[in-house]
Formats: structure tokens, C-alpha cells, sequence
């Protein structure tokens, strides 16, 4: 005897994916402030107890927000470092996908926002959370010590070094998600390049 019909990953997939496409879309318009369950669910055609049921929080809703924004941008990474350029290019590339835009740039505010709740967040979430800085930090060891083996960058600890790149990049980031005056994108990346320059060029 069969059991029941099973839906197809896709289709059981479409509203969640709707959810957070909407939630981005939110963010991105009206800001974090203006996010509700019950305001995703006028823009899906679902009740905020629907969208309950697929995130069972506002915090998890977050979360998965997140995690589906950076898969995204996790492809658009994966391709930029792996074109057949020198390291110090694609290490531009790296860098230019991980600073926002700029001021209050959708991503960036959603980051914001999980770091602050972390602290009250669970072990799973934490580790999920993680996951998604691992996985910028993974790529850019892995590109420092390609670069590094070919002669095109200097030879450093790549762990290390990436740890400092990052911790640069989330501070500056901040201050232009933040709108700091005097602080720009351009700004930013021209600061980075000569730290870059400076510390990496044989």
C-alpha cells in the first residue's frame, strides 16, 4: 500500500521562499522597523499564524532571511574568485561584495540585527549564525594562500590575515551602513586597497 503523495521540494519550498524575498524587499524599502508578520503576510497572501508555522519566530525569521540572502550572494562569491585573474584582483572582488552599499543597505541592516540578538539566542542559532561568517572567512584564507603559493601576494599566516581583513571590512561596514558622515563607499574601498597593497604586494 502507497503512502501518501509527497510535494515536490520545490513547491513545498515556494511559500517560505516567498516569505523571505518579501522580508529583504521590506528591509530594503521601509527598513528593519517596519517588519512584521503580519505585514509580510498582506504582501504573500498569508496570515501571520501561516508564516508562524514556517519560522515559528520573528528571530528565526531573521535568521533564515539571512541565511537565504547569503546563499545568494555566496554563488555571486564563489564565481568572482573563481575567474582565472590575479589574486589581488579577485581579492577586490571579495572585498567589494562584502562591504554594503551603503547606507542602510538591506544585508548589512539584517546583519546588524542578528549580531544584537544573538546574545540572546540559542546554541543552534549562534552556530547557524556562524556558519555564514565561516564561509566568507573559508574563501578568503583559501584565496590568500593561493596567492600567496603563485608568488602574486606575500606570503602571510592566511588565518590570521584573514581574520584581521574581515575585522577591518565589519568596521568599516559598519560606519557606512550606519551613515557615519565623511565615510563613503568609495572612501572605504580606496582605505582598503592601500591596506591591502601595503600588506600583501611582494
Amino acid at each position: 500500500m502507497s503512502g501518501p503523495a509527497r510535494t515536490p521540494r520545490r513547491r513545498r519550498e515556494q511559500p517560505r521562499e516567498q516569505v523571505l524575498a518579501a522580508a529583504m524587499e521590506t528591509i530594503a524599502e521601509r527598513g528593519l522597523a517596519e517588519l512584521t508578520m503580519a505585514g509580510l503576510g498582506r504582501q504573500v497572501g498569508m496570515s501571520s499564524g501561516h508564516i508562524l508555522y514556517y519560522f515559528g519566530s520573528k528571530d528565526e525569521l531573521l535568521l533564515q532571511t539571512l541565511q537565504w540572502s547569503e546563499e545568494h550572494l555566496g554563488s555571486r562569491r564563489r564565481a568572482a574568485l573563481a575567474r582565472r585573474v590575479p589574486a589581488r584582483e579577485r581579492l577586490d572582488a571579495f572585498v567589494d561584495l562584502y562591504l554594503p552599499d551603503g547606507r542602510r543597505d538591506p544585508r548589512w541592516t539584517l546583519w546588524l540585527e542578528v549580531w544584537n540578538r544573538s546574545q540572546s539566542a540559542d546554541d543552534d542559532a549562534r552556530a547557524r549564525q556562524l556558519e555564514l561568517e565561516l564561509a566568507w572567512h573559508r574563501d578568503l584564507v583559501a584565496l590568500l594562500a593561493e596567492g600567496a603559493s603563485r608568488g602574486e601576494l606575500r606570503a602571510v599566516d592566511p588565518d590570521r590575515f584573514a581574520t584581521r581583513i574581515r575585522a577591518l571590512l565589519d568596521g568599516f561596514g559598519t560606519h557606512l551602513v550606519v551613515g557615519l558622515p565623511g565615510t563613503d563607499r568609495d572612501q572605504v574601498l580606496a582605505h582598503v586597497r592601500d591596506f591591502l597593497d601595503e600588506a600583501l604586494l611582494p
